[in-house]
């Protein structure tokens, strides 16, 4: 009789083998991001995905049960859809803005980092049953200065994280945008573990004021093991982040982003991120698959 943590073990390896990045001259997947609420069953969510056309996603899930792992799995492979990440946030009061984001979002604020460290541990556990290979948060805003205490907490908690997930052979992507692109590749050295990575989010950059994707590349290049694709106008009220926008209403420059992806020879996916609802974002996500499919070819052929 087979050892069924041998047959799991291999199982993660060979999911974790299917997320390496493809061949140098592979064209990129394109992919969405979605999320499944309290008490919702993973399938319709998944089955969605691939009926828009999509080969990939990076999911969020309310529940991190053992059943919801296993109910994921079996949509998965169901729909023929790849989960690239685990999405993890929470738990916790978070505000996107430049006054109250400081104190709420990610690793960084004191009150709920121990919380936030638990949940990022779940989520681990979640993607080795679901077999998926990474894991993926906003570590928050990191402070610029390397000698402030909570830049200093932060890469620990960062660390304790990373560390789990790399005992369980997960990679753990930080999403760019809250801190400037060195910010991050400091705490990426710092942090020291060959497992953490980057998920590029194309508009945090501009939406945060903290540079743009093609610049970025520059810094972060050989880390990114994710790509959000999402558009946005840099922030004219120093309140507020900038607006989203539908992909090639904004300052993103994708055919710049492709071509900087391919010299890092990137071709994990590339995943669709439209903040709104109803029908206005399913119409701005099949615009956008159009338009980045066709970016894509010219890059990559």
């Amino acid at each position: 009789m087979p050892n069924p943590l041998l047959t799991r073990r291999d199982a993660l390896l060979a999911a974790s083998a299917a997320a390496l990045p493809r061949p140098v001259d592979a064209r990129p997947p394109l992919g969405l991001v979605v999320s499944v609420g309290s008490g919702q069953n993973p399938d319709p969510v998944v089955r969605r995905v691939r009926e828009l056309g999509f080969d990939t996603c990076q999911i969020g899930l309310h529940d991190l049960t053992t059943e919801n792992a296993e109910r994921l799995r079996r949509a998965l492979a169901q729909h023929r859809v790849e989960a690239t990440a685990i999405m993890e946030l929470g738990p916790g009061r978070m505000v996107w803005d430049f006054y109250q984001g400081p104190l709420t979002i990610g690793l960084v604020p004191r009150s709920t980092r121990a919380a936030r460290i638990a949940a990022l541990k779940r989520a681990a556990d979640f993607a080795v049953s679901a077999q998926v290979s990474a894991i993926h948060t906003h570590c928050g805003f990191l402070p610029a200065n390397p000698n402030d205490p909570e830049y200093k907490e932060a890469v620990a908690a960062i660390k304790d994280v990373a560390s789990y997930c790399k005992a369980r052979n997960l990679l753990f992507l930080c999403e760019t945008g809250q801190e400037a692109p060195v910010t991050l590749l400091r705490a990426i050295e710092d942090v020291g573990l060959d497992n953490m990575r980057v998920n590029l989010d194309t508009a945090n950059l501009i939406l945060y004021g903290n540079g743009n994707p093609v610049d970025a590349l520059d810094v972060l290049g050989k880390y990114v093991s994710g790509v959000h694709a999402k558009d946005g106008l840099f922030p004219t009220d120093p309140r507020n982040l900038g607006r989203e926008v539908a992909i090639g209403q904004g300052k993103v420059d994708f055919l710049r982003v492709f071509q900087g992806l391919k010299r890092y020879s990137y071709s994990g996916a590339i995943t669709i991120e439209r903040e709104i609802e109803g029908p206005e974002q399913t119409k701005d996500i099949l615009t956008s698959k159009t338009y980045l499919t066709r970016l894509l070819a010219q890059v990559y052929g």
